[in-house]
């Protein structure tokens, strides 16, 4: 789960961490009045989308840039106004673009030097990474491709919590000195704690930035958070922008499905992450594109399986379905009375393919055969990947 830059920054309002004011909007009027709260003096003006390259980002309506620095109240209200409600289109959103439903007022910052920092996991060594570099303000793989020495990596022991020769080894590393020094190492005590405290599996800066007077302040920030610990985090998923999200994501979700869409046109339906991918790659073996990733998981019910037919109808890309079940802990004989419900239910025109394997699996081919549905068998996955792209292909 991602969030709205204006969620970020009341995250490290929560939990100290050094960053300029700023308020949300969702009105050119609340913009204007926002200003007004924030004072005099140079107001920086961010259309929230979840995606990255707004300040390089065109507006459909013809408005250059997601970010703009402003010099009055007025101003910020009259570049809020040409923002909200309209389309912006960056390097991450596509073609398509993200609709801006708000705004973020905020302070503007002198800057006399732009750094990188970010916390995240580091799977191969199972704990928390912090990943910093002088240069901030710019792509971090670009950094990495151009000058890999410029960027710090610390491994944090995930029992022992981040260390005070930790945090003294990044900050000489980043070249701080002096109250610069102090104010670092608090700002990233601090978002260590934010990290852990809330779930993340990433918290992204950049720019982080040291300002003329000495100040060290999360300029900007991105945040991911485990999608599996959102139980305990009702704070952070009351964040949840669903309307930054596919709508077939969101609709998945609301039925404990596993949806991703892809630019295929074969739709996938698999139990099991591993299988899932296993049939994407076979579909692409057999010269095929998935349309998406779609796990129904190791115990769905009938009513599941209804459902993720019709998340994967709403994609006008899709010419045919594979559906490939193992049934382990799931009753194949359970998928395929899903199947054959949702296939009457939406009216199914386009060529199905089936393979069912497993727990029960006689029922469910038994099920299958007696539906008088016009679909396709197949005995194992290569078989199934097969047909699938001879259907939409004849």
């Amino acid at each position: 789960m991602n969030i709205h830059e204006y969620q970020a920054k009341e995250l490290f309002d929560q939990f100290a961490v050094a960053n300029p004011q700023g308020a949300v909007a969702t009105t050119a009027e609340e913009a204007e009045q926002a200003a007004g709260r924030l004072g005099a003096g140079t107001l920086v003006v961010k259309a929230q989308v979840h995606a990255g390259g707004r300040g390089k980002g065109t507006f459909k309506n013809g408005f250059q840039g997601g970010v703009h620095l402003v010099k009055s109240a007025a101003e910020a209200g009259e570049i809020a106004g040409k923002m909200l409600g309209e389309t912006l289109v960056t390097k991450q959103t596509g073609e398509a673009g993200k609709r801006v439903r708000k705004v973020m007022i905020g302070e503007a910052v002198d800057i006399a030097h732009e750094y990188y920092l970010a916390i995240l996991m580091d799977r191969a060594a199972s704990c928390p990474v912090i990943v910093a570099s002088t240069e901030g303000g710019m792509d971090i793989e670009e950094v990495a491709a151009r000058t890999p020495e410029k960027i710090l990596r610390e491994r944090v022991h995930p029992l022992m919590g981040l260390q005070p020769y930790e945090v003294r080894k990044l900050t000489a590393g980043l070249g701080f000195k002096g109250e610069q020094a102090k104010a670092f190492g608090k700002l990233l005590r601090n978002l260590f704690r934010l990290f852990l405290e809330r779930d993340c599996s990433m918290v992204e800066i950049n720019p982080l930035v040291a300002t003329p007077d000495g100040q060290v302040l999360a300029l900007d920030a991105k945040f991911g958070f485990d999608d599996n610990a959102l139980y305990r985090q009702p704070e952070i998923l009351a964040m949840r922008d669903t309307d930054e999200e596919d709508p077939r994501e969101v609709a998945a979700s609301e039925h404990s499905l596993n949806y991703i869409g892809l630019d295929g046109n074969i739709a996938c339906l698999v139990n099991g992450a591993g299988l899932a991918m296993a049939t994407m790659d076979i579909i692409k073996h057999y010269g095929g594109e998935p349309a998406n990733f779609l796990d129904v998981g190791g115990g769905a019910t009938q009513e599941q399986v209804a459902a993720a037919f019709k998340i994967i109808l709403t994609d006008p890309n899709v010419k045919g379905i594979l559906v490939n079940i193992f049934g382990g802990i799931m009753d194949c004989d359970v998928i395929a009375h899903g199947v054959v419900a949702a296939c009457k239910e939406v009216g199914l025109s386009l060529p199905l393919v089936v393979r069912l394997e497993g727990n029960n699996v006689a029922a469910g081919r038994k099920t299958l055969a007696a539906s008088g549905l016009n679909l396709i068998a197949a005995d194992d996955l290569a078989d199934a990947a097969e047909k699938a792209v001879a259907a939409i292909a004849s």
